[in-house]
């Protein structure tokens, strides 16, 4: 791949889960995510390492041939336990990736694309989610801003003026006898199905959409209970009451609020506005 600029107008960002791998081109002017650049692809993360990074690979040769170009520096925001500055994977044991732990993943995609290894920088995918809605969203008049992210697990972090972005890592705080991911991620919401109505769903979602159901409203103001108990711990961790949520179990906050308007209200909450395309832009903005 051809050299590119210290300060690139565009950079290709890549948002890795446990499961897929979405990449695109990210307009660094105005940071936005040039749509017709977007792959997303599915993959075996339990796979050998061989078949992670190859799936990896075709997924930013995609984006990089619908752009025109063979040659953008690229930013990655990958869950962690993981050596971000070196480029090393410390996940393990966590059925995703156990493959790469110990591998320099920089190092690997950087031969296999033809580039140097300095032209790949990564970031945590809860502070890459955070740092894009901030830059996009013009929040970053503020001088810090907190970010929770509720999907298949929890994703905090924070983002402070003059220092961007970094993991916060709250997700095994020690909460009811667990920890605090086991009440604020989806599976909470298909064990209470299960435990309370009976009934199998694979998340929120699909909770919402059941017939009205005084066991659906109980489920919610539980839900809002332990949120409102992770915003507070949050809030005066950090001395910050500003916060941006996302994730998936975000789109239903109107209804995760409804009978707790007063309690949200202490905090100054933005639902995130990018969605699935923050992690993309905050990916970006490393560079």
């Amino acid at each position: 791949m051809k050299k590119v600029a210290k300060h690139p107008a565009f950079v290709l960002a890549a948002d890795i889960g446990g499961t897929h791998i979405t990449t695109a081109v990210v307009d660094m002017s105005c940071y936005t995510v040039l749509q017709p650049t977007i792959v997303r692809q599915t993959l075996d993360s339990s796979g050998s390492a061989k078949s992670i990074l190859q799936a990896w690979e075709t997924a930013f040769r995609e984006s990089l041939s619908r752009f025109g170009t063979n040659g953008l520096p690229i930013g990655i925001a990958m869950p962690g336990p993981f050596d971000y500055e070196r480029g090393v994977s410390l996940i393990q044991d966590q059925d995703k990736y156990d493959a790469l732990y110990g591998i320099c993943v920089k190092d690997q995609l950087a031969e296999a694309l033809d580039m140097r290894s300095d032209e790949i920088r990564m970031i945590n995918d809860a502070a890459a989610f955070l740092q894009g809605e901030v830059f996009a969203g013009g929040h970053d008049r503020n001088d810090k801003v907190l970010g929770i992210t509720l999907g298949t697990g929890l994703g905090s972090a924070v983002w402070k003026r003059g220092t961007g972005s970094r993991d916060a890592a709250l997700w095994d705080v020690p909460y009811q006898g667990s920890i605090m991911e086991e009440s604020l991620a989806t599976r909470w919401f298909v064990r209470q199905a299960e435990h309370r109505i009976g009934i199998d769903v694979k998340g929120l979602k699909e909770l919402l959409e059941l017939p009205n159901h005084n066991a659906v409203s109980g489920i919610l103001d539980e839900y809002s209970k332990h949120l409102l108990h992770f915003l507070g711990f949050f809030s005066e961790q950090e001395s910050c009451r500003t916060f941006i949520i996302g994730g998936n179990i975000a789109k239903a906050w109107t209804r995760i609020r409804e009978n707790f308007d007063q309690q949200f209200d202490q905090f100054h909450i933005h639902i995130s506005q990018l969605g699935e395309h923050a992690a993309l832009v905050g990916a970006a903005t490393v560079f």
